[in-house]
């Protein structure tokens, strides 16, 4: 008998693997996004397909760079990463982007605009550019971001960048899956700084003034003015994180700005705390989809399916109060 906790690939995952962990080029690129697209489905068996498969990977996972980049609406991200991944491919390095884009509460569609906006980054074979909707995932990344990142990993992209949907109280979670969470602001933060979250700022191991080609005089204010907010933040703020301003349209800054990103990166590495970091997000999210896994299962149970019209017009009409209603659910589910 085969033990079903045991990783066994089928032929297809088997001949996605090779091609996965081969030489760089078409068909590599092509098994990543017929990866990471199977990882993205909801089908069940494409679901266990996908674990499998991730598990024969792991082994060749966990030897890049991994940056989370989040900021405001109109701060340049995608200017700025299609720079920084330019001049990253100049140093022989292997970029791949995960780029979330917001989905539509509405219709549930999403425009995934950042590959059209990274022309440049994305024609290079050394590149990969992966824009994923949101789907209505908070955080700021999709359900699979971590799982693609593990595959990029894998076909050998030293440099995994995920960008994020925004900036806010939930789109955060990037920093929960990433060596280093960097966070860009515009030339008149100053004027934004009420309304810059202050778990954001928390969590930012470096901030970037974009644009500071616009008004050099207003970067350097924001600089000044972000640099005392950090102070003000003390202990709870991550000891040390600076503040650097740069223009990606012109390209200035952007060499400062990888040798500030490296050296944190090497004092991570050297403390111990970089794999430190990345066991407690494993932990993290191990418990994350756990608790997915519960919810997707509470929803389809079929005695709460049943049920739970009647109780929610129970609680809707105020005859039944709310944390009742939850525990009748619950108990459904024995």
């Amino acid at each position: 008998m085969v033990d079903r906790h045991v990783s066994v690939v089928d032929d297809a995952g088997e001949a996605l693997k090779k091609a996965l962990i081969g030489p760089p080029g078409p068909a590599q690129r092509r098994a990543l996004a017929k990866t990471i697209t199977l990882l993205e489905s909801k089908r069940a068996d494409h679901r266990a397909r996908a674990d499998e498969l991730l598990n024969a990977l792991l082994p060749h996972t966990g030897k890049s760079a991994r940056i989370g980049i989040s900021g405001v609406p109109g701060v340049g991200k995608s200017t700025f990463i299609e720079a920084l991944g330019l001049l990253l491919l100049e140093r022989g390095h292997r970029v791949a982007v995960l780029a979330i884009d917001p989905s539509s509460t509405v219709s549930g569609g999403s425009i995934l605009g950042d590959k059209t906006r990274m022309e440049r980054l994305s024609s290079d074979e050394r590149a990969f550019i992966r824009p994923s909707p949101s789907s209505g995932t908070l955080g700021g990344v999709t359900e699979k971001t971590r799982e693609a990142m593990l595959v990029c990993e894998a076909a050998g992209f030293d440099v995994v960048i995920v960008e994020t949907v925004g900036v806010g109280q939930s789109e955060t979670a990037v920093a929960a899956m990433t060596d280093m969470f960097v966070l860009l602001q515009l030339p008149n933060a100053g004027d934004d700084l009420q309304a810059i979250k202050k778990g954001v700022m928390e969590l930012a191991d470096l901030v970037v003034i974009n644009k500071a080609d616009l008004d050099e005089a207003a970067a350097t204010r924001a600089r000044a003015q972000i640099t005392s907010a950090l102070r003000l933040l003390g202990a709870h703020a991550h000891a040390g994180t600076q503040v650097l301003q740069l223009s990606a349209v012109k390209g200035t800054g952007l060499v400062e700005f990888w040798q500030t990103v490296t050296q944190f990166l090497d004092r991570q590495r050297e403390r111990g705390t970089m794999a430190e970091r990345r066991r407690s997000q494993d932990r993290a999210w191990m418990w994350e989809r756990v608790e997915s896994g519960l919810h997707e299962r509470f929803k389809n149970h079929p005695a709460v399916r049943d049920a739970l019209p009647t109780i929610t017009e129970e609680v809707r009409a105020g005859r039944l109060a709310a944390g009742v209603a939850a525990r009748r659910l619950l108990d459904l589910m024995k």
